[in-house]
């Protein structure tokens, strides 16, 4: 069987289109063969900056012949409608098949086509492929058809096998395919041949091409850690840029340089941010934690190992460290008067063009945060402090210049503001998590303001309507509520959720009926009388006439996408959506923290035969019960009496649920979850033995209601426990 072997030969490719193109180039090959009946036993990829290329081995050398029977018309059919099947099918009508079938005599034609070779395969597939490439970004080059990511030089495409190697025939606007590629641009510009995928990756490593990515990755994080440590400092690890910076280079030399010492001054971080931002360099710390060096990759070797080049990189980092000191210099300065400019700023910046400005959503963020200080173990007026600084330096030259750096610069910059840590440090975390690996804040304000920023992005965004649809989460809602979880189950706090939504929610429609207004305002009547009473007056005559219906409605659908949330959070846990569902059944709905300590408690009781009884037992007194109800109007929920029950069973039964009452309300209420599930099995006995001899609908209407009303009973504590109707199966 033979190998294939494609090269795309092109200009120098985006480092961050490299790995994706790679992968569409092998799903767009390999689908193509298979669709057209070839079979191959493994396909690999490979990129460079300028070559994309794939090996597939084991492939056959022809497709096997088909033979497809397609039933077609009546034979009294007319003819056009025969005359159209044969051109469907792509037969003559003088090959059609009649045959007598259950509906009649019927035409059917057999197609018959024969294999093709690999080669002609090949050929349509991967001009099929190229033509049709999903680039990102692509133009026409040149006066040619084709539109490509950069200027596509040549095509490799060779089959090879045990009697030598054969060049697939294919021309795409004039690029014939061959068995020619090319070395390094500078080291080795020659054209030379190959015969073979490993004939191919060897040529290519003498003429200075490392062609797999991953090998020019660890070729470069060893070189550079090497370096590092050999002047006894560390090599700071960023597996992001180490990926772009092989997609940068085919033959990868690394060289650590020096900082200029008027700069060290400066927080690492920012020190981190301008060099790869800007330089794509990786950064080196002494034991202290300070950058001091930094490592660039060049493209090639030179005559002078590589110092004009290096000394070119440290020329291009002055000015852009000098840059950064000049931002950190200014900020500074605004920092230390206290930042009351940048808070003023805020006013100009929108958030929302619905919920208003960031200023705005910061007051909001204050008074919301407020609330929650108390249940997190915060002081108050330190946290409504943490929340007013807590976007400060969105206004800040730094920030501006490095969006990623928000949050750190407002840490630093608090700190010279003379506020405290605690204050410094919500600045920083209050935007965490931001992902499922992300770490969550302990400390308390953070935890107060990260939970205040957080549930009022959320209130704001269902208060107008803008809610997550399908895989659409254009503001990122579905992760502010998973940090909402995270902060509340992994700090262990009782917060009533429905309470806090529902506060936020209120605020949130001030602030938006409050923007409209002064709209209005602006565009028709400038002496509004919204615009005397101000936010303050506004507020008091919103609270006077909203409806807590329709803000408590809201309030309830965003809990339920909470508890959507919630699922999806327990789910990598082994917890199943039902096993939720039936804690939130009877947990009290907004109190996460205990919804997560009741499963593990009733996932273990479900394990048990006890367990499993018990759930068939309750759901046979629940359906008995529910028809019951529907067909007489009533609820039985009026008592059951002992002294109308028949018998040892029933009367066990009575004793039972009266024990299983008392030990599983106090054991719910003190959470000892596995007592409270260890008294419901306790249950499964007399229930069974009660459905086993006892006739509910009996004759007595005396008898029949007072059973109905034991069966309540059942149904009342086993939903005390979870809400076994959610459950599965």
């Amino acid at each position: 069987m033979p190998d294939l072997l494609i090269e795309l030969f092109s200009e120098e490719i985006p480092a961050r289109m490299q790995d994706k193109a790679a992968i569409d180039l092998r799903k767009l090959v390999t689908d193509g063969l298979v669709d057209a009946g070839l079979t191959y036993a493994s396909a690999g990829v490979f990129c460079t900056p300028r070559r994309l290329a794939v090996s597939v081995e084991g492939l056959s050398p022809e497709s096997p012949d088909t033979r497809e029977e397609r039933k077609g018309p009546k034979v009294d059919a007319p003819d056009v409608a025969i005359d159209g099947f044969c051109s469907g099918a792509g037969v003559s009508r003088d090959t059609l098949e009649a045959r007598l079938t259950g509906k009649g005599e019927v035409f059917f034609a057999v197609i018959q086509k024969p294999g093709r070779k690999a080669a002609d395969i090949i050929a349509q597939v991967l001009e099929g492929a190229i033509r049709n490439f999903p680039w990102p970004k692509s133009m026409r080059w040149g006066t040619g058809t084709l539109k490509w990511v950069r200027p596509l030089h040549s095509i490799i495409c060779i089959l090879t096998d045990d009697s030598g190697t054969e060049i697939v025939t294919i021309s795409i606007d004039g690029i014939a395919a061959g068995n020619i590629t090319r070395g390094h641009r500078f080291m080795a510009p020659g054209e030379f041949s190959v015969t073979s995928f490993d004939d191919y990756e060897a040529k290519l490593k003498r003429a200075k091409v490392i062609l797999r990515a991953d090998e020019r990755a660890n070729m470069i994080w060893s070189e550079a850690s090497n370096q590092a440590f050999a002047a006894g400092l560390e090599l700071v690890e960023d597996k992001r840029l180490l990926a772009e910076v092989a997609g940068l280079v085919e033959w990868p030399v690394v060289l650590m340089g020096t900082i200029a010492n008027n700069f060290l001054n400066l927080p690492p971080e920012v020190l981190t941010a301008s060099m790869k931002e800007h330089q794509k360099f990786f950064s080196v710390r002494d034991k202290t934690g300070q950058i001091v060096r930094f490592v660039t990759v060049a493209n090639r070797e030179t005559v002078d190992n590589c110092k004009t080049i290096l000394a070119g990189n440290q020329k291009v980092l002055f000015a852009r460290l000098s840059d950064a000191k000049f931002f950190w210099e200014n900020d500074l300065r605004v920092a230390k008067s206290g930042g009351q400019v940048w808070l003023d700023a805020l006013d100009n910046v929108i958030f929302h063009n619905k919920l208003g400005t960031v200023a705005e959503l910061v007051d909001r963020m204050a008074v919301l945060s407020r609330e929650i200080a108390p249940l997190v173990g915060a002081d108050p007026d330190e946290v409504e402090v943490a929340a007013r600084f807590s976007k400060a330096d969105l206004s800040s030259e730094m920030v501006y210049e490095f969006p990623e750096l928000q949050g750190l610069m407002g840490r630093y910059y608090a700190g010279e503001a003379g506020l405290s840590h605690a204050v410094s440090l919500a600045a920083q975390e209050h935007y965490s998590p931001l992902g499922p690996s992300d770490d969550v804040p302990t400390a308390p304000v953070s935890v107060a303001v990260a939970l205040a920023e957080k549930i009022d992005k959320l209130a704001g965004f269902w208060t107008i309507n803008e809610k997550p649809t399908g895989s659409k989460d254009p503001f990122a809602l579905r992760r502010a509520a998973l940090g909402v979880i995270r902060l509340v189950l992994e700090n262990g706090l009782r917060c009533p959720l429905n309470t806090i939504l529902w506060q936020s929610i209120v605020e949130n429609f001030i602030y938006f009926e409050w923007a409209q207004e002064q709209l209005i305002c602006q565009d028709t009547d400038p002496e509004h009388p919204v615009g005397k009473i101000g936010l303050d007056g506004f507020r008091k005559e919103f609270l006077s006439r909203h409806d807590k219906a329709i803000t408590k409605a809201v309030a309830a659908d965003l809990l339920t996408f909470f508890h959507d949330r919630l699922k999806v959070f327990l789910r990598d846990d082994g917890y199943k959506p039902d096993l939720v569902d039936a804690c939130i059944g009877a947990s009290g709905a907004d109190d996460l923290l205990k919804i997560s300590k009741m499963l593990p408690a009733l996932a273990a009781f479900l394990k048990t035969d006890d367990g499993v009884n018990l759930i068939q037992g309750f759901k046979r007194a629940n359906n008995i019960l529910s028809q019951a109800e529907d067909k007489d109007g009533v609820e039985y929920s009026f008592g059951a009496d002992i002294k109308f029950a028949e018998g040892g069973a029933e009367k066990a039964l009575f004793i039972a649920l009266d024990v299983a009452d008392a030990q599983i309300a106090p054991a719910m209420e003190a959470e000892e979850f596995s007592v409270a599930m260890s008294a419901m099995a306790d249950l499964r006995v007399p229930i069974d033995a009660f459905f086993d001899t006892v006739q509910i609908n009996a004759d007595s209407a005396v008898l029949r209601r007072n059973r109905l009303n034991l069966l309540y009973r059942i149904r009342t504590i086993c939903l005390s426990v979870a809400d076994l109707r959610k459950l599965e199966g």
